[in-house]
C-alpha cells in the first residue's frame, strides 16, 4: 500500500457482517477451515490498511462484535437493525457508516468494502485491485469472467415467441471468437468517496474491473457453496 499512502487520504476498510443469514445460519461466525468468516476478512484487512486508516466490522450483532475485538480491533457503533435485514442495501450500509464516523471526526477519501463472504480471496487480490483506484474514477471492482455470454449462448425471445441470441449478430460459433463479459464476484469494491456522496453503486459510470480467476470468485450463499469453497481452499492451502 505504500505507493497511495502519501498521495491521497485515509481509507475505510469496511467489512458488512450482518448476524442473520437464512442460507447460511450464523454464516459470519461459522468457522471456514478453522477460521471464523469475519475474522478471515478482517485479518486481510489489517494486512493491508495504512497506519492512518480504519479497519471497521459493520453489523448488529453482539457475537460478531465481540468475535471482531479479538482480532483487536474496535467497533465503535452497531449497524441499526432496519440495515440488517435481507432487503438491505450494501449502499445504505455503506452510508450509515460513513455518516456515523463523520459524527467521531473521522472522514475518508474512499472505501474498500470486503464482504466475508468470499473466502477464496487472497491478500494480493485486495492490494492488486486498490493498486488500480485513482481519484478520477467511481470504484474499481472486482470481477470473474463469465461463462454465460449474451453474445454466445444467452437469449431472448423476440415478439412471437422464438429465441434469438441476446446480442451481436448471432454467427459466432465459437466461444473463444465472442467479446469477453464480466460478472461481479462480490470479492473487493474500491469507492471513492465523493462519488458516494452522490450517488448508489449501481449508477457508477467510472468503473475499473480487477479480474479474479473462477477458481477465487465463489460467494457463499448456500450449503454447497460452503463444501464447494472449503474444498478448494484445501487444494490450495494444503497445510492450513
Amino acid at each position: 500500500m505504500e505507493k497511495n499512502k502519501d498521495l491521497y487520504g485515509p481509507t475505510l476498510w469496511l467489512i458488512p457482517a450482518r448476524g442473520g443469514s437464512k442460507g447460511i445460519p450464523d454464516k459470519n461466525l461459522k468457522p471456514f477451515c478453522g477460521v471464523s468468516l469475519v475474522s478471515r476478512t478482517v485479518k486481510q484487512a489489517i494486512e493491508c490498511a495504512d497506519t492512518s486508516d480504519t479497519v471497521f466490522v459493520s453489523t448488529d450483532s453482539e457475537a460478531i462484535k465481540k468475535e471482531v475485538e479479538k482480532n483487536d480491533i474496535e467497533v465503535p457503533f452497531l449497524r441499526p437493525a432496519k440495515l440488517a435485514t435481507d432487503s438491505s442495501s450494501t449502499y445504505s450500509v455503506i452510508m450509515h457508516s460513513l455518516e456515523s464516523f463523520k459524527i467521531l471526526g473521522k472522514e475518508f477519501e474512499k472505501v474498500v468494502l470486503l464482504q466475508p463472504t468470499s473466502p477464496l480471496r487472497i491478500v494480493k487480490d485486495i492490494r492488486d485491485a486498490y493498486e488500480l483506484w485513482n481519484p478520477g474514477i467511481d470504484m474499481v471492482v472486482s470481477v470473474s469472467q463469465s461463462r454465460a455470454n449474451p453474445y454466445y449462448n444467452l437469449f431472448e425471445t423476440d415478439k412471437d415467441g422464438f429465441l434469438k441470441i441476446s446480442k451481436g449478430p448471432g454467427n459466432y460459433t465459437r466461444r473463444q471468437d465472442v467479446p469477453k463479459v464480466w460478472e461481479y464476484n462480490g470479492a473487493v469494491y474500491v469507492m471513492t468517496t465523493n462519488s458516494l456522496l452522490k450517488e448508489p453503486l449501481s449508477c457508477f459510470k467510472k468503473v475499473l474491473p480487477y479480474e479474479m480467476p473462477a477458481s477465487r470468485s465463489i460467494d457463499l450463499d448456500t450449503p454447497d457453496d460452503w463444501i464447494i469453497a472449503e474444498l478448494l481452499f484445501q487444494r490450495s492451502n494444503p497445510s492450513k
